[in-house]
């Protein structure tokens, strides 16, 4: 173990060396962690969604009933945007709430989801995190995501690799697991929120349970791509993802050791393309997996 380097000044508000980036990163991240925690309490009853009637406006949805936002993924991304802003003024910046220009790949851009397990944060499930991450020409090189219940840091820079930093600041570097077959692979996976992409879903799941160890569905890809990273699951695989919702939480993967699918940062959601991260000894026999079950094919949102 090891601790963190205690600097807290930027070498420049222009720099895009990635150990740089990385820091402005962890910095806005866990404000905006700390942001989330605090107005959770605030807003909500501990557990389960009793209080919403308390406090109309709280909560709103977006693409259907069963996708939720927040008045807090609102308020965080904005306090995100202004810490840029300040930090980091001519920067472009693509949020889940406020948008962007999402086919715009050239430069350096932010990418940023406020509350990445959105439907856990009402429930009061302990399964939800602020992701930060920057693009250059649509390839992460920076990124921190902060697991926001249990005040856990997971940061990466590009050739750098990636740490996990606890509530108590002890620092400790991130590798995949060693796990060497699929049959004993645990597979973390998500669905989307149409119901016709869930039904898809959950066939594909029935014929991968059998080949597999387990599968979990924690409710976060931002999360579920740092377990791979620290080791706490061996694969994830997910369609439909949002650049937002994997930017940060691949490149902590990658830079762990992961083996990574990623569509282009221009896709949207909607394409319903999927995101893969596995541990590296299971990776050609889980393409192999994939490719028979059909794994690779967009699960558009119609």
């Amino acid at each position: 173990m090891r601790y963190p380097d205690e600097r807290t000044e930027f070498t420049s508000s222009s720099s895009t060396h990635p150990s740089d980036l990385r820091a402005v990163a962890v910095r806005i991240a866990t404000d905006a962690a700390a942001h989330v925690r605090a107005r959770r309490h605030e807003l909500f009853a501990t557990t389960g969604t009793a209080a919403l009637d308390d406090e109309p406006g709280t909560v709103a949805t977006k693409s259907n009933p069963t996708d939720p936002v927040t008045i807090v993924d609102t308020e965080t991304e904005a306090l995100v945007r202004r810490q840029l802003a300040d930090l980091r003024p001519h920067d472009r910046i693509l949020g889940e709430e406020e948008g962007g220009a999402p086919a715009d790949l050239a430069g350096l851009r932010w990418v940023v989801d406020p509350i990445d397990g959105t439907v856990n944060f009402v429930y009061g499930i302990p399964a939800y995190a602020v992701s930060v991450a920057a693009q250059i020409d649509g390839r992460s090189v920076a990124a921190a995501v902060v697991d926001v219940p249990n005040n856990v840091t997971y940061s990466a820079a590009a050739g750098q690799g990636a740490t996990r930093t606890d509530s108590d600041g002890i620092v400790t570097d991130l590798r995949c697991n060693s796990v060497d077959s699929v049959s004993l692979a645990l597979v973390a996976t998500g669905f989307g929120y149409g119901a016709q992409r869930r039904q898809r879903q959950g066939e594909l799941i029935a014929k991968l349970l059998p080949r597999v160890r387990d599968i979990r569905r924690v409710g976060s890809a931002a999360l579920d791509l740092c377990m791979v990273a620290s080791g706490l699951v061996d694969a994830h695989f997910e369609h439909g993802l949002g650049p937002w919702d994997w930017a940060g939480g691949a490149l902590i993967a990658a830079e762990a050791g992961a083996v990574l699918r990623v569509p282009s940062a221009a896709t949207s959601s909607d394409a319903g393309e999927v995101v893969v991260a596995c541990a590296p000894g299971i990776a050609d026999e889980l393409d192999a997996v994939f490719s028979e079950l059909g794994v690779y094919a967009p699960m558009p949102d119609y």
